[in-house]
């Protein structure tokens, strides 16, 4: 019978100060900000443990309490073209703190010294203000709320003193986290009517960071698990699984005599071999990720689907599918980004081996969720700038547009398409493809600005070349 996991069967004692205040258990922090703490640790001089916080009544502190914080992750993914495999028990988080059955214990954990940062990832919709949040002197609901009254008792226990304000770091996918954060904090200051000191003492030394995180986290490997305890030889309730890629930009916001090197050299998970980027600017690098590894998602799943494809990996090892999505990357989005090509073109293989991971399935259809919203904010942009810049049109990106005009018909070879989407999308292809003329249905759809946030018909050549690729037998032919 194999041992269960904890600091004594694994002789791991925690003996590290607790630098890093974590809201939220779930796998995909686990495998991703407490992994790489973990080889911040191992790697530089950081030596800083996690304390977590349970962001929900019901969450998992429980289990991560009863195993001492320590739990392993499994990479599976593709390097260079071959399997990669890796374990690592992991044991920088030092336990949950649940502030919904001790209130006060959550509020000590803000008078710790050595207390530096601040991480969270509550799901996107996390950061939002509540006004029904009317007590100071008790748990808010929400996330930010809750964050408030910590942040405030921090300041009253150590008087103000700047040094002691910290460095806050959401995870949540959302654009501008860590301004949206601080201005919800700010908000709350005036909702209860806390001192102006507390106000200056946020607005002028906490330090809030924008970031970008990205790491496809499957979690608990139900189907493996007793295999992969067999292996690791301790009973592990909290094994997460995770892809080999990860990418952390984070972009601190202005602070006094806080800039990007100060947090980098406080925070050193660059310097621990990890694919993480302290930046002035995150932006190129989130519309980087939008239009290569989103916009490609989106751009692959009508043409592939109505290739009769129903998996990414497919897709991209098909010969047509996978030749038309790389050569869409690469000749038609690629030259409309910022950033440098050597760099770009790094990030775009690393999308194709992550498509082509062999340890997880990706349905084209769960992708294709409104898919005509996504096409707009994800690939869109890609077509009208790649026109502005080279004066032509992007073939590929305008054949996968005519594939999900096609898609969005409903069918495929005779067999219904689950499509799933706003009942007004689906109502109005549907009666868009009423219609047995395709030039009137190709009209009809590149003309409505509530779907695209612009009349297409209007840019020069587009709907013709849409049309023209619509009327082909399934616009499946190669270019």
């Amino acid at each position: 019978m194999l041992q269960k996991l904890n600091r004594s069967t694994a002789s791991r004692p925690q003996n590290r100060p607790v630098k890093v205040l974590q809201f939220g258990e779930g796998n995909f922090l686990r495998a991703f900000v407490d992994w790489m703490i973990d080889l911040m640790n191992e790697k530089t001089d950081f030596n800083g443990a996690v304390q977590v916080v349970q962001p929900i009544a019901h969450g998992m502190g429980a289990m991560v309490n009863a195993q001492d914080g320590l739990y392993h992750v499994v990479l599976n993914g593709i390097r260079q073209g071959k399997p990669v495999r890796e374990i690592r028990m992991v044991t920088s988080v030092a336990g949950v703190i649940n502030p919904f059955e001790d209130f006060q214990a959550y509020l000590k954990a803000a008078e710790n010294a050595d207390l530096k940062f601040v991480i969270s990832n509550t799901t996107e919709a996390g950061i939002t203000f509540d006004a029904k949040d009317t007590n100071p002197n008790a748990l808010p609901d929400s996330f930010p709320g809750k964050l408030t009254v910590l942040l405030y008792h921090r300041y009253k226990h150590f008087k103000g003193a700047s040094d002691k304000a910290l460095t806050i770091m959401p995870c949540e996918l959302i654009e501008k986290n860590g301004d949206t954060l601080r201005d919800t904090i700010l908000r709350y200051i005036q909702h209860w009517n806390l001192e102006d000191g507390f106000r200056t003492w946020i607005s002028k030394h906490t330090v809030f960071c924008n970031t970008l995180v990205d790491r496809i986290v499957p979690g608990f490997p139900k189907d493996t698990i007793r295999e992969i305890q067999q292996e690791i030889g301790y009973e592990d309730n909290l094994v997460v699984t995770a892809e080999t890629f990860h990418l952390w930009v984070i972009e601190p916001c202005k602070a006094e005599g806080v800039t990007t090197e100060t947090v980098q050299r406080s925070f050193p998970v660059d310097q621990a071999g990890l694919q993480v980027k302290f930046v002035n600017d995150l932006t190129p690098y989130r519309t980087r990720k939008v239009r290569i590894l989103n916009g490609a998602h989106t751009a692959m799943v009508p043409v592939a689907y109505l290739h009769g494809l129903r998996t990414v990996r497919e897709a991209v090892e098909d010969a047509f599918v996978g030749d038309f999505i790389k050569r869409a990357v690469h000749e038609e989005i690629i030259p409309t980004l910022d950033l440098s090509r050597e760099e770009l073109k790094q990030f775009a293989d690393d999308v194709m081996e992550r498509f082509q991971n062999p340890f997880i399935r990706h349905e084209l259809i769960s992708i294709a969720l409104n898919s005509v919203s996504k096409y707009q904010v994800r690939v869109l942009p890609s077509v009208l700038e790649y026109i502005k810049r080279t004066g032509k049109l992007p073939e590929r990106l305008l054949q996968s547009l005519a594939a999900l005009i096609c898609f969005y018909k409903g069918e495929a070879q005779g067999q219904p398409i689950p499509l799933n989407d706003t009942p007004a999308v689906l109502a109005f292809f549907k009666k868009a493809w009423s219609s047995e003329n395709t030039s009137a249905v190709v009209q009809q759809v590149l003309s409505n600005t509530e779907l695209w946030g612009t009349d297409l018909t209007k840019v020069p050549g587009l709907a013709a070349a849409v049309e023209e690729k619509v009327a082909k037998s399934g616009v499946l032919m190669a270019l």
